[in-house]
Order: C-alpha cells, then sequence, then structure tokens
C-alpha cells in the first residue's frame, strides 16, 4: 500500500487556491496588524504594511493576506517570536525557509491547520527597515490596471501548472514581478 509523503501531504492539504478578489481583505488586514502590534508592542516595530495581491483591489489572489512586518533592528528575535504563540503562528526561520527571506530570516505562517487552510490565512514577512520591492509592486498595480490583469493572467495560467507547487508558483512569477518593480522604482 502506497504511503504519501510528508511533502506530497503539505501539498495536498495546502494547494495554491486562487480566488476573486474578498472586499473584506483589508479588513482582515487591519484586524492582523492591531493583533500583531498588541502581542509585540509599538517599540519593536518600525512599520506595518498590506502586501501581495490581497491589497490590490479588485486582483484576483490566492486568499492569503501578506503583511510586511519591518522591526527595529535592535529587536530581539527570540523573544519576538516568543510573542506570537504557537499553534496560532508557525514560526519559519533559518533552514525551514523555502524561498529567499531577507534578514532577520524569519517568517510566521497564520491559518495553516492541521487538515488544511483556515478561513483567514496570513504569511507574516519579517524584515528590518528598508525600501522594499513589495510596496512599490503593490502601488503600480493600483495605479496600473492593465498591469494587473496581465498579473492576474499569469497566476491564473501558473496555477494550472503548479497547482500543488506553492514554491515554484512563485518562482514562475518572479520574472514578471522583478520587470514591474523595475518599472515601478523609475516613477
Amino acid at each position: 500500500m502506497y504511503k504519501e509523503s510528508a511533502e506530497e501531504r503539505r501539498a495536498r492539504i495546502y494547494p495554491v487556491i486562487l480566488s476573486e478578489y474578498n472586499p473584506e481583505w483589508p479588513k482582515w488586514y487591519a484586524e492582523e496588524k492591531a493583533n500583531l502590534e498588541r502581542l509585540i508592542g509599538a517599540k519593536d516595530i518600525a512599520r506595518i504594511s498590506h502586501i501581495g495581491s490581497t491589497s490590490v483591489p479588485g486582483l484576483i489572489a490566492k486568499p492569503t493576506v501578506d503583511i510586511l512586518l519591518e522591526i527595529n533592528e535592535d529587536t530581539d528575535i527570540n523573544r519576538l517570536i516568543a510573542a506570537l504563540p504557537q499553534p496560532e503562528y508557525i514560526c519559519l526561520k533559518d533552514a525551514a525557509l523555502t524561498m529567499p527571506t531577507p534578514p532577520p530570516y524569519v517568517m510566521f505562517l497564520k491559518g495553516y491547520l492541521p487538515d488544511g487552510f483556515a478561513e483567514r490565512v496570513y504569511h507574516i514577512h519579517v524584515r528590518y527597515p528598508g525600501d522594499w520591492d513589495e510596496p512599490y509592486f503593490r502601488d503600480y498595480l493600483i495605479a496600473h490596471p492593465e498591469t494587473a490583469a496581465e498579473y492576474a493572467a499569469l497566476k491564473t495560467r501558473l496555477h494550472k501548472e503548479y497547482e500543488h507547487d506553492r514554491d515554484e508558483y512563485t518562482r514562475a512569477k518572479s520574472e514578471f514581478i522583478r520587470a514591474v518593480n523595475y518599472r515601478a522604482r523609475k516613477l
């Protein structure tokens, strides 16, 4: 009898899902932002931003609210990790990160249940303050609906190929995202 590997199980229960834009996503972001501020404390937070496709009105998206959490450089990372309770928040750091992640090499997942996704899912990208591409990308897509439509078409096409490979789905979008970020930064 065939036994499913842990990787195969993850691919099955956490597939790439695309949804039409949900006007509740900005509200979900605002609620989680307030939650992060309460748990972490204002002294360690430099800025919190809603990024990713759920931050672009009208854009098809994985129903995952991406949050850029910029922390002060003197923040104690172990204290930050302890402030976000497990199992509600799943901490990925160092070798557990499957995609390139800038310092401090920490990311949190929220809404990943043992048998699939919760109604609300979050990816919290922890970084030190900087001039990050994601807000430029978001703002460019909002200001250029034709580019947002191209991105939606690309995501729809890639979803068919990578429904059960989240990392490859993300990697396959990277050339398009780099090109848009280049244009966005020239404005």
